[in-house]
């Protein structure tokens, strides 16, 4: 049976990703990072640095038609790194987890756009049809597609990764550059997918003794209740993913009453839980590992604060360790987890200063 021409014209690109050569050492330290590649002048994207990048993209590119998360994919590669990379494509680890899919769809829409070149249009579309099929029938998404059997399979607000994804297809679905050439049946599915993600976020927001809060950082996939992830991450109101949660909401142009409804309450959530007289700071300390550890302090002229996680019913913000016990403060977890993971931040600042004002103007 013949292939699909746009799974031909994939297949393509992937020989020529995975046979172009490698670049020398003069020409690897004038190369931007990964993370520098998403925010170019327009010029740039048609740029032949920008196409070796793109062409690095095609490489790293599972047969799912997703991306792997935590990978600098414009880093310089050896040739027997281009055969590992190219040997990965049939691995199962494509994700929205940390910007992955999302981001690489992005950058590829823009080099298309400068280039027309065939190769990065049949990438992104397959990448683009990886995200509408990696959403459940009832709108959420799961950090990993093909979905594994662990916590993963939660719908995932965790580092934005559900709002990013909704993001690129409202964005696309309205047609406006770099997505100009996304054809009009994608188009549909896309506003459809984005439609449905809104209905899940409303039904998901959490409800204390009728009132709506914010939301949880995951939630099952069939229930939609706050559900654990790892260890160390309960259910519980989340003080930086629902930030980002409301963010989308209020870039709806004519939001429903129901969307109204839930920005109100998850600010109001916000307001609420801000936490005064505090803030958190890196101390030396040779006695620990890496020299350091994060401690809170008190003072009175600190700016409000926010912690990651609170407890669902008394609001007190919560932590814990790889040992899933829950604690009152960061101080009482192990030193590891106490200084490699976001326990407090100032996620929601910007929202409430400026971000709802301008949102309650208009609507």
């Amino acid at each position: 049976m013949p292939r699909h021409p746009a799974v031909a014209m994939l297949s393509s690109a992937l020989l020529v990703a995975a046979l172009a050569p490698a670049p020398t050492a003069s020409q690897a330290q004038e190369r931007l990072a990964w993370s520098q590649c998403q925010d170019q002048p327009p010029a740039w994207y048609g740029s032949a640095e920008a196409v070796r990048v793109a062409d690095q993209v095609l490489l790293y590119q599972r047969r799912s038609g997703g991306w792997p998360k935590n990978i600098d994919m414009a880093r310089a590669l050896t040739d027997a790194e281009r055969r590992e990379v190219a040997g990965a494509a049939v691995d199962t680890d494509s994700t929205v987890d940390n910007g992955a899919t999302t981001t690489q769809l992005r950058f590829l829409a823009r080099v298309y756009d400068a280039t027309r070149a065939n190769r990065f249009r049949a990438a992104f579309e397959s990448g683009y049809d990886y995200l509408l099929a990696a959403q459940y029938p009832n709108g959420g998404w799961p950090q990993f597609f093909p979905l594994r059997d662990d916590y993963s399979r939660h719908i995932t607000f965790n580092d934005d990764a559900m709002v990013r994804a909704l993001e690129v297809l409202r964005d696309s679905a309205e047609g406006g550059a770099p997505f100009g050439f996304v054809d009009e049946p994608r188009r549909a599915r896309a506003r459809e997918a984005v439609r449905r993600g809104i209905a899940l976020i409303l039904r998901a927001q959490v409800r204390v003794q009728g009132r709506l809060t914010a939301w949880c950082a995951q939630h099952d996939e069939v229930t939609l209740a706050p559900a654990k992830a790892r260890t160390y991450e309960h259910p519980s109101l989340s003080g930086s993913e629902s930030v980002g949660i409301l963010r989308f909401l209020m870039s709806i142009p004519d939001p429903s009453a129901d969307v109204v409804a839930a920005v109100e309450a998850g600010v109001a959530w916000l307001r609420e839980s801000q936490l005064s007289g505090i803030r958190v700071e890196r101390r030396a300390d040779d006695s620990l590992p890496g020299g350091f550890d994060r401690v809170v302090v008190r003072d009175q002229a600190a700016p409000p604060i926010w912690a990651r996680f609170y407890e669902i019913g008394t609001n007190r913000p919560i932590f814990s360790g790889r040992d899933s016990i829950i604690r009152d403060e960061m101080a009482a977890i192990e030193h590891e987890r106490r200084v490699n993971y976001a326990w407090y931040g100032y996620w929601p600042a910007d929202l409430l200063a400026r971000d709802y004002p301008e949102w309650k103007k208009r609507h």
